[in-house]
Order: C-alpha cells, then sequence, then structure tokens
C-alpha cells in the first residue's frame, strides 16, 4: 500500500498544496515565502525520509497565517498517509546534536493526539521569523500529526541551532516510527487498533 496524501486548501488567509510520501528519500520541493520555514522544513523531509511538496502563498500578506496553515496542513497530509498505521514500529527517539545545542524528541503514532514541545528560545526573532511564529508552527504541526510527541531543546546557545536539532530529532524519531516493520502484522497495539 502507498502511504501518500496529497491535500489542497484554499482559505481568504492562504491558498496551500502539500503533498507527502512516506516511503520516499527525503526529496522536497518547498515554497511558503519564509525563507527559515523553508529551511526547517526541507531539514525535517531529509532527515525523516518523507519525500515532500508544499506550496504556500498567502491571500493577506500576515505571515502568520502562511505558517500556521503550512503546519496544519503538512501534519494532516502526514497523518492520512500514514492510514490504519499497520505494520510500523509504532515507537520513535532521537537525541541530536547541532553544535552546541541538543534536542530529543520522542513519537507514538498512535490516534491519540498529545505533544510536549519545549524550545527554550531566547531572542524575539530568528532568521526573520518571530519566535511566536516558531512556536506555533511546532504547536500546529505536533497538533495535526494526530500522534503522541515530546520534543525537547536540553540547551544550546544559538536558537537557530536550537531549533534545527528539534526539527532533526522529530524528523528521525517520526522516521523511526513509522517504519515498516516486517515483524508485525497488524496494528501494532494490544487494543487490535490505533
Amino acid at each position: 500500500m502507498r502511504r501518500t496524501a496529497r491535500i489542497r486548501r484554499k482559505t481568504r488567509e492562504t491558498v496551500l498544496s502539500v503533498s507527502v510520501n512516506l516511503d520516499g528519500t527525503g526529496d522536497s520541493d518547498i515554497s511558503t515565502g519564509a525563507g527559515f520555514v523553508d529551511h526547517m522544513l526541507v531539514s525535517f523531509a531529509k532527515h525523516s525520509m518523507i519525500d515532500m511538496k508544499i506550496l504556500a502563498k498567502s491571500q493577506d500578506d500576515i505571515m502568520h497565517h502562511v505558517i500556521e496553515d503550512t503546519a496544519i496542513v503538512l501534519g494532516g497530509a502526514i497523518d492520512e498517509a500514514l492510514s490504519e498505521r499497520s505494520g510500523i514500529a509504532r515507537f520513535g527517539s532521537a537525541s541530536i546534536p547541532m553544535d552546541e545545542a541538543l534536542a530529543e524528541a520522542s513519537v507514538d503514532i498512535v490516534r491519540r493526539p498529545f505533544y510536549k514541545c519545549s524550545l527554550s528560545l531566547q531572542r524575539d526573532s530568528i532568521e526573520g521569523v518571530s519566535r511566536e511564529d516558531i512556536e506555533h508552527f511546532f504547536q500546529s504541526l505536533l497538533q495535526n500529526l494526530n500522534c503522541c510527541i515530546h520534543v525537547a531543546v536540553r540547551y544550546g546557545d544559538n536558537d537557530h541551532h536550537k531549533i534545527e536539532a528539534a526539527v532533526k530529532a522529530l524528523a528521525v524519531a517520526f522516521r523511526t516510527a513509522c517504519s515498516p516493520d516486517a515483524q508485525r502484522k497488524g496494528a501494532p497495539s494490544t487494543k487490535g487498533g490505533m
């Protein structure tokens, strides 16, 4: 079964087209109009091995809406591509350094949405994107993945490095969790379903 999804969404605020292939090679084509957000998404695709195409355009010239809606639609597309979540590892975790920063992520691809995210950012703006928009991007993505996810920056001095370590940790943990498990038949749950 192909684990792919495509979502197109148009509102008064944004127009988005997102497609994902969970069994890809990490290839990406990303354009949101926010360079640092594009950088985060390219990194997430590369390290999760999810092929991603994202085209996001503002209808109202408010970057917050583009950042939020991109995260919402991407999370929804990955959730849809996971389908029944059968035959997967289910759990994944990663600890990723980026120079002086260290971030950890743990993922359970169960259909119980919960997230805890601590980025420990200090500056008001990182690479031209407000801290609250970066934090909101993570919140919106994690809420819409329909999984249980914990992401924490353990330490670091440079906010760019903290964010990049967090994105890579999430990507690697997610890659492990959604990987096929040849020994597993059906849903990886004692309940018999996810």
